[in-house]
């Protein structure tokens, strides 16, 4: 070899699911100047493996700042000797070295070796959200301001739910997304929703401040623009309460106006609870199906 040359360095591509608190985060994406969660994954990935280079991570989507993943999915292309044994790539000793340096920051829950025409973006067959109210009058005290949001009830969960009926299938959500900023105004935000619901929790335990009742909305979509899950949420919030009709999803989907609809719900009270895959990427991350 010429010393002119540089050797080739192999790679094998990974699949990592990971879990974390967003508070302790600046939202998921890449930022130099702020700690994200593709920050401190990629300041890791190089540091416990020794790689002269932080290695690109590429996500199934993006959380907010304050907001939460149990089955987060990444995908990160590493050195093909690094843990690898006579029986092939060593999952247990990467999960176990990363989760030692990340000390609970971000959790790996799931490390396999996939081909490299798995994309953790592309490949993805859907989201799924879930956010999570406490549901009291007068509402509680915020001490679980930091993974749900404390409105006054009682709640027409019906009317909700209702209103969830109105979103699925393919619509415009100009009225509950804010726009990229590299799209042009009159662009057309499409999403397709699977299924989404309003349900109440069973707190046999007491576990809720004040006893006031969980309330859940779980919602799937092929994908999601920003922050549609909080602005559709403050909206049905607001349906529930009656103070806004029930139509008025279905109006704002017609009339793509957001005009004097409530601003978004926090961000602690949403979570990513799980990212679609067909068999050939591993199936699904967290415990949905």
């Amino acid at each position: 070899m010429s010393s002119f040359e540089q050797p080739v360095v192999t790679t094998q591509r990974w699949r990592l699911d990971l879990a974390y608190d967003g508070n302790g985060f600046t939202g998921f994406a890449f930022q130099p100047e702020f700690t994200t969660v593709v920050g401190l994954l990629r300041e890791t990935l190089a540091s416990t493996l020794h790689m002269s280079e932080e290695p690109l991570v590429v996500g199934a989507g993006r959380t907010d700042t304050g907001v939460h993943a149990f089955a987060q999915v990444v995908h990160v292309d590493l050195p093909v000797q690094l843990f690898a044994t006579n029986r092939g790539p060593d999952r247990e000793r990467l999960m176990r070295s990363l989760n030692k340096q990340l000390r609970g920051r971000i959790r790996v829950i799931r490390a396999d070796p996939v081909s490299d025409e798995f994309h953790a973006r592309f490949s993805a067959t859907w989201r799924e959200y879930r956010y999570l109210l406490l549901e009291a009058t007068p509402p509680a005290l915020e001490v679980n301001a930091s993974w749900s949001w404390s409105v006054e009830g009682p709640l027409d969960l019906t009317a909700m739910n209702g209103a969830c009926a109105d979103i699925i299938g393919t619509h415009d959500f100009r009225a509950f997304c804010r726009r990229p900023t590299n799209s042009e105004p009159g662009e057309p935000l499409l999403r397709h929703v699977i299924g989404a619901r309003w349900e109440r929790l069973e707190d046999e335990w007491g576990m809720s401040p004040n006893n006031a009742p969980a309330v859940r909305l779980t919602i799937r979509a092929t994908s999601f623009c920003h922050n549609m899950v909080r602005c559709l949420t403050s909206t049905m919030v607001a349906i529930g309460q009656r103070r806004l009709p029930q139509n008025a999803v279905k109006q704002r989907l017609e009339s793509l106006k957001r005009d004097h609809l409530p601003p978004p719900a926090p961000a602690g009270g949403l979570s990513l609870i799980g990212v679609g895959f067909d068999e050939f990427a591993g199936g699904p991350s967290g415990f949905v199906r």
